[in-house]
């Protein structure tokens, strides 16, 4: 459904209501889900921020929908108790066969007998468990993590200077209220969603590959969906200007486990001297998607802000996650899965490119950074994108559309989730729905 406001056809805001309403009474928008931001509505919809406020004023007063302090509006438990008067309508499905579109993890990348033993020992310290988990992180897991981040990124920092929490997006919710004091933010591209939007949820100006803008966020490992990585002169290019701009970095060190066709390059924080650059990191591609643990590294201008405020946050992150997470670094389980995950991904992707050029010629324009585990494939195409698809979801394909151009299709490939004997056939299967 898409709301197609009528200038004449009374007040813009009963309008706004209506849309919403009818979203969340017919199940649309669940209990539980977040509203867009009153900045985002109000942009999309061409319409003022006020209107928006007002409708979302409306609704809540309706119990529609509930306001939570700094983190915006959400919908109410509402909707599940009314009667639906909707007809059910069959839902078609087609059995997922090659599912080229998973960026999950690979079920052999990951010893999840060595995981729960140190679950279980962590669910015996029954003394610890208890209490609440400690607002930045528990502290002998920071200490491992400082140790760990130093030796396998030369990352500078102490044990006090990481915070941790449950996966990127709360971390920036933290640090959004330390970089008030800034206007604007630059994302490399508008794929950034949730980090895009915590930011305009603080009323920050975002913009796109601007430099010049306050903060400065990349993820020089993951440069594009297939693997494309900064080299150092970019970095350091990049570290400079920053520096004498006065702008803050946000360096997401995504995917840099991945990095298995180059050498290693070093971190920002690192070229920088640890100021000027939160470097951020996360377990969920290296271990698994949920295990929701991510940390940052806060220069010494921010982490002095933060302390002052510390004890307003409580902490997202599993207490025993960190527990067992801490001493699973220790023992040397994490530097053991991250070689295995780079000689098994590099693998995966040698395979996946062998399958592609037999599928589709050996002249296919096909795309491969020097880490990740996917690699971009553009065909001809005289269909558009979303029919592309839909022909493939219907042979029991899934792929990740790209971009589409006149003419064009590119397409993602991921090789992670998939086993490796189902590239060749799912990569033929993808060619004659090409050819059709």
């Amino acid at each position: 459904m898409q709301l197609e406001l009528q200038q004449t056809s009374g007040r813009l805001y009963i309008q706004v209501y209506q849309y919403y309403k009818e979203l969340i009474l017919s199940g649309r928008l669940a209990s539980g889900t977040k509203m867009p931001s009153l900045r985002r509505c109000a942009r999309e919809l061409e319409i003022s921020r006020t209107t928006v406020e007002s409708a979302y004023l409306q609704l809540a007063a309706d119990g529609y929908i509930i306001a939570r302090p700094q983190s915006g509006y959400y919908v109410t438990e509402l909707s599940a108790h009314q009667p639906s008067f909707q007809e059910s309508k069959p839902v078609s499905s087609f059995p997922i066969v090659y599912n080229f579109a998973s960026s999950g993890v690979d079920h052999e990348s990951f010893r999840f007998d060595i995981w729960r033993r140190y679950i279980k020992s962590a669910l015996r310290q029954d003394e610890r468990l208890l209490s609440y988990g400690e607002p930045q992180g528990e502290k002998d897991f920071r200490e491992t993590l400082a140790s760990y981040v130093q030796t396998h990124r030369n990352i500078i920092c102490s044990p006090d200077d990481i915070v941790v929490g449950a996966g990127t997006q709360s971390l920036l919710n933290i640090l959004c209220p330390l970089l008030k004091d800034r206007k604007s933010v630059s994302f490399p591209n508008p794929s950034f969603v949730q980090g895009i939007s915590v930011f305009e949820d603080y009323g920050f100006d975002v913009r796109c590959r601007d430099k010049d803008c306050d903060i400065i966020y990349v993820s020089p490992a993951h440069m594009t969906k297939w693997g494309d990585i900064m080299p150092v002169s970019r970095r350091l290019e990049l570290v400079r200007h920053a520096s004498d701009r006065g702008s803050i970095i946000l360096e997401d060190d995504f995917e840099n486990e991945f990095v298995y066709l180059q050498r290693p390059t070093p971190s920002l924080q690192s070229l920088s001297g640890g100021h000027g650059v939160v470097y951020i990191g996360s377990f969920s591609r290296l271990l698994l998607p949920s295990i929701r643990i991510s940390f940052m590294v806060l220069p010494p201008e921010l982490s002095k802000k933060y302390h002052l405020r510390a004890s307003h946050y409580n902490q997202t992150a599993s207490k025993a996650e960190q527990i067992a997470l801490c001493q699973f670094i220790r023992d040397g389980h994490l530097a053991a899965q991250s070689r295995k995950l780079r000689r098994l991904y590099a693998a995966k992707l040698k395979d996946l490119l062998f399958a592609v050029r037999h599928a589709f010629g050996q002249d296919a324009a096909v795309r491969v950074g020097s880490g990740g585990t996917s690699l971009a494939l553009r065909l001809a195409c005289n269909v558009s994108g979303e029919q592309f698809l839909s022909r493939c979801k219907k042979r029991g394909v899934l792929v990740e559309l790209l971009r589409e151009e006149s003419g064009f299709l590119d397409l993602l490939l991921s090789c992670s989730t998939m086993p490796a004997e189902k590239f060749l056939p799912g990569c033929l299967c993808l060619a004659q729905i090409w050819k059709e």
